[in-house]
């Protein structure tokens, strides 16, 4: 409770601040990408955030996207302190029970997607530093983007302007960390071009978790005239090491939180990462119709080694503990829109198409030779792994009346998964099979402009989220082959909005929410170092969103974003009471609490300052207690964390230079920052680092 008092404190504080001033300037329609339409944001009957990206401003490094988000309702970003996995990342609740990378969240980078067609996803190529902002989708009209859409969170790099720009940035902080970046936009005659350039190391504040990444995007946009545009977006990614410490009993947390268990010293868990993708976007618009092409395609290659025991994969029917994945991906998208007026009100139609696609190498390998744990021993596994999408789409806009506006929208989802079995003996038979999912999802939505400063909505939406090749990986009946019993989960979800902008540029948003799902997955067994799944029934994910944007005035700046959440299971089932568990056996009685989730959360950020001279800024983040695991047998103790920063911008000439100093958990509370959750050993425990400082200098030319 006393979290809650905290965070209706501060509401109550600055709401005051809000309602103080009467009227408003409307301002002009600006486009906006993440609706694929012509219309301002405000304007939505939908939950969408845009938070710039201003790289070193509140001096984060630009490293992870949790950076960014401070502020936005809905979203909990957790920085794993383990680049092994990836960040954890949850939209309402969706998506918070992946254990690596992110799953029920739908990502994308200027316009390309960043999320596999079997729904699983990565943030690690996300450039922040070469970004202009971040967009997040919260709620029903996320079904529009398809598979495993309970949000979705879109990056936009930084075009270019006539004045060409030059940035240099070091930044160096606890645990030897250490990232250095370069990046360079302008315009030289048609082409618009932004170039970034980083290099991140680190030792980690856990033991066993060091890492290093380099990584590059170009955005380089063609005018071609009358119109038409050619954007080329490149980006490449390299992760030659990135250890993994492994998760943590509660014991072991409150002994010694940067401690990583003995497994992972005896295996040396780690990871090993590239990526290279390249993607074009042809756009030719026009007064009463718009034309959009775009086409990717990428590679990408893990190699990770597991801390699976040796007597563990004795069996036949074992894929090792070594994982080396390697393939291709790739798609398009055909989108068609036009303007004109339906009973002399104005009307947007669109109209499009996708296919996605990932061919995968999978294969597994034993992590011993003779006594010599942590190498690549013997082939387990390999087979070859193909998901594809195909998808067709529409929404329509429409100003009914001049204080009504309504957008329909549906998706119609065909995908289809394959395996193909390359690893045969006499245990282990032919592995392969196929499967196909298939979901048209409605969404509906409806605005009313009583005034030019308020806005009142409500929208409706049905979505769905197939397993992923991590699921359907291993039957739960420890047979060999595809687990092709699982179905999708589908939801339904409904949202009550209002938008309110004051005068003086300070936005206030209320979102009450509700999203009830049927054939949610759930752990079915823990053995071998494995997990399975099964559909366990329904579940509800309901609350409330507030978040405040804007100008205070007098230099002030404030972004809040609060959420609360009540994630449940609605139908009682099985799960596992301890491992190894081939059965589940103990009963989850309905209304248990999803795993994972946090009955409230919620970040501020509140600064003061510009360019030049002193610059500074406090930040809040709250987070509920967690619950691990479906049977709610633990919990993660919820937690108040403090950030401060001070800066000072100098001009020398033409150039500016911004020195900054920042200090994290400011008060050394101990947290667990994430949790991993129905982990199989017990160690659920991610421990957050505790006091920490980080010094950082750019210089723009």
């Amino acid at each position: 409770m006393g979290t809650v008092r905290a965070w209706g404190a501060i509401a109550a504080a600055w709401l005051p601040l809000a309602v103080a001033a009467q009227t408003v300037t409307e301002l002009p329609p600006v486009p906006v990408p993440a609706m694929r339409l012509d219309i301002p944001l405000f304007d939505l009957p939908a939950a969408l955030s845009s938070v710039p990206v201003r790289a070193g401003a509140d001096g984060k490094p630009g490293v992870n996207l949790s950076e960014v988000l401070t502020g936005v309702p809905g979203v909990l970003a957790r920085d794993r302190q383990d680049y092994a996995q990836d960040e954890q990342l949850s939209i309402r609740g969706f998506g918070a029970r992946a254990s690596f990378g992110v799953r029920g969240v739908r990502l994308y980078a200027d316009g390309i997607p960043a999320t596999m067609p079997d729904g699983q996803g990565q943030v690690s190529h996300f450039a922040l530093a070469a970004a202009d902002r971040v967009e997040v989708l919260r709620g029903p009209f996320s079904a529009l983007y398809g598979n495993s859409s309970g949000g979705v969170v879109q990056l936009w790099s930084a075009e270019g302007g006539p004045v060409p720009e030059r940035t240099l940035e070091a930044y160096a902080g606890a645990d030897a960390s250490l990232r250095l970046g370069g990046a360079a936009r302008g315009i030289a005659g048609p082409l618009n071009y932004s170039v970034a350039l980083g290099h991140f190391r680190t030792d980690g504040y856990r033991a066993h978790s060091r890492a290093q990444r380099t990584s590059g995007n170009a955005r380089l946009a063609f005018d071609l005239g009358e119109g038409r545009t050619l954007t080329v977006v490149a980006n490449t990614l390299a992760q030659p090491q990135a250890q993994d410490p492994l998760g943590l009993t509660r014991d072991q947390w409150r002994a010694d939180p940067r401690q990583a268990v003995e497994a992972a010293f005896a295996f040396d868990t780690r990871k090993r990462l590239q990526q290279q993708q390249l993607g074009a976007v042809w756009e030719a618009r026009g007064d009463r119709q718009d034309v959009r092409l775009m086409g990717y395609g990428g590679r990408r290659g893990v190699t990770q080694v597991l801390a699976i025991p040796p007597a563990a994969q004795q069996s036949p029917l074992s894929a090792g503990g070594v994982v080396d994945l390697d393939g291709g991906y790739g798609g398009a998208d055909a989108r068609w829109t036009r303007r004109g007026r339906l009973f002399g009100r104005p009307l947007e139609l669109v109209l499009g198409t996708s296919w996605d696609a990932q061919d995968q190498h999978r294969r597994g390998y034993e992590n011993f030779v003779g006594d010599a744990l942590g190498v690549q021993g013997a082939l387990r596994r390999n087979e070859l792994d193909r998901v594809h999408a195909f998808d067709q789409y529409a929404q329509l806009y429409w100003r009914l009346a001049p204080h009504w506006s309504l957008l329909l929208g549906a998706r119609h989802s065909v995908v289809t998964f394959r395996a193909s079995d390359r690893y045969l003996t006499a245990g282990n038979p032919d592995d392969s099979g196929r499967t196909r999912y298939r979901a048209t999802t409605p969404v509906a939505g409806i605005d009313y402009r009583p005034s030019t400063a308020l806005r009142l909505y409500t929208s409706y939406g049905e979505g769905f989220e197939t397993p992923t090749f991590n699921e359907l990986g291993y039957r739960r009946d420890g047979q060999a082959g595809l687990a092709l019993d699982l179905r999708p989960v589908r939801s339904r979800s409904g949202e009550l909005g209002l938008k309110w902008r004051t005068r003086d540029d300070l936005q206030v948003e209320l979102a009450l929410f509700r999203a009830d799902s049927r054939d949610e997955l759930a752990v079915a067994s823990n053995y071998g170092g494995r997990s399975t799944y099964r559909n366990v029934g329904r579940s509800r994910r309901q609350g409330a969103e507030l978040s405040l944007d804007g100008e205070l005035g007098d230099g002030w700046r404030l972004r809040l974003g609060m959420t609360w959440l009540q994630a449940r299971f609605r139908t009682g089932f099985l799960a596992c009471a301890a491992t190894p568990c081939r059965v589940p056996d103990l009963p989850v009685p309905a209304g248990t609490r999803v795993p994972g989730v946090p009955d409230r959360y919620g970040s501020l950020r509140l600064e003061r300052g510009g360019d030049l001279g002193w610059r500074g800024g406090l930040e809040l983040e709250g987070v509920g207690a967690v619950p691990v695991d479906d049977r709610n047998s633990a919990v993660a103790p919820g937690y108040v964390r403090t950030g401060v920063d001070v800066g000072y911008g100098i001009a020398l000439g033409e150039a500016r230079m911004h020195l900054i100093v920042r200090v994290d958990n400011l008060f050394d509370r101990r947290t667990v920052g994430s949790v991993i959750v129905n982990d199989g050993n017990g160690r659920y425990y991610e421990p957050a680092p505790g006091r920490s400082v980080l010094i950082g200098m750019r210089l723009d030319m």
